[in-house]
């Protein structure tokens, strides 16, 4: 997708502020943002546009010509855009949205069909992956994130929590045993996550305290769906959150174990976007939409 536009915005606010620090600050993201950004602007252009030094910045004559431009087709930009929203503005155009996988399939593909169906001039770029984006970098509209939120100029909306469990099929359990303390998982085989921000201990209370023993298996996955497909398998035991173990446990394909160990560890999930007061029309549809289904179907577990 192209997002030129973008790019201008960033590069004319570096030059007014003089830094990409201060750019950064101004436009609320990480300088390393910004640096990435310009970079990748000269590097599609094939021209230097900044010089850098460690007092100052300096235009090239590329930089200059670019700058003068680009601040003209900004400011058409922002009139033409002040005449539409002066019209009302409806909710159209592509919204490009990243989530979890297991999030992804279990609570937000069932809402899209309705969604699309209310706003048929939107379209959705969904892209389900654990890893972490940059919605700068990426051009993403909106991230659903599981997990701790880390420090972040980018705007949330909580969506609620989930709780992890420990669970097993029936048949790997018959084959080798119910564990009955944290212990015993030392000798079953522990499917885990092989990203980098994933703990690889499971934190267990036992006799009393909190204990976290680091577990190993013959399968890591960088998404919960996998495990939870692993386990039903009767591949090995698993710790996955529970919003997607509803079916299998009800129906008795996964049987919870070590419930007594458990020490209630959640995780939070929020949708992430940028900007909050002038969010395009087709963004703040899809959460006030979505949002809300989500929230009821994290509540309804």
């Amino acid at each position: 997708m192209d997002n030129r536009a973008g790019e201008m915005m960033v590069f004319v606010r570096v030059v007014e502020s003089g830094s990409f620090s201060e750019a950064a600050r101004l436009l609320l993201m990480t300088p390393s943002t910004v640096s990435k950004l310009i970079a990748r602007l000269e590097a599609r252009l094939g021209v230097r546009l900044i010089e850098r030094s460690t007092r100052r910045l300096a235009l090239t004559s590329e930089g200059q010509f670019y700058y003068e431009r680009s601040r003209a087709l900004l400011g058409q930009l922002d009139e033409t855009e002040q005449q539409i929203a002066q019209g009302g503005a409806e909710a159209e155009g592509v919204i490009r949205v990243t989530s979890s996988v297991t999030f992804g399939v279990a609570a937000l593909e069932p809402i899209l069909p309705e969604f699309l169906q209310a706003y048929p001039r939107v379209a959705v770029d969904l892209s389900l992956s654990d890893d972490v984006v940059d919605l700068y970098l990426d051009r993403t509209d909106v991230a659903i994130r599981v997990g701790k939120l880390q420090d972040s100029n980018l705007m949330a909306r909580r969506i609620g929590e989930t709780r992890r469990r420990i669970v097993a099929s029936p048949a790997y359990l018959a084959r080798h045993g119910t564990p009955r303390t944290p212990e015993d998982l030392m000798s079953h085989n522990c499917l885990g996550f092989n990203f980098r921000r994933a703990n690889p201990v499971w934190p267990m209370r036992e006799g009393g305290r909190i204990v976290e023993r680091m577990l190993s298996g013959s399968l890591l996955a960088n998404n919960g769906e996998t495990l939870r497909r692993m386990a039903l398998a009767g591949v090995g035991v698993a710790r996955i959150a529970d919003y997607h173990l509803r079916g299998p446990i009800a129906r008795g394909e996964l049987v919870e174990i070590l419930q007594d160990s458990d020490i209630g560890e959640t995780d939070e999930i929020h949708a992430l976007f940028r900007g909050a007061q002038f969010l395009p029309a087709r963004v703040r549809a899809f959460l006030d939409f979505t949002v809300p289904r989500m929230q009821r179907f994290l509540a309804e577990g």
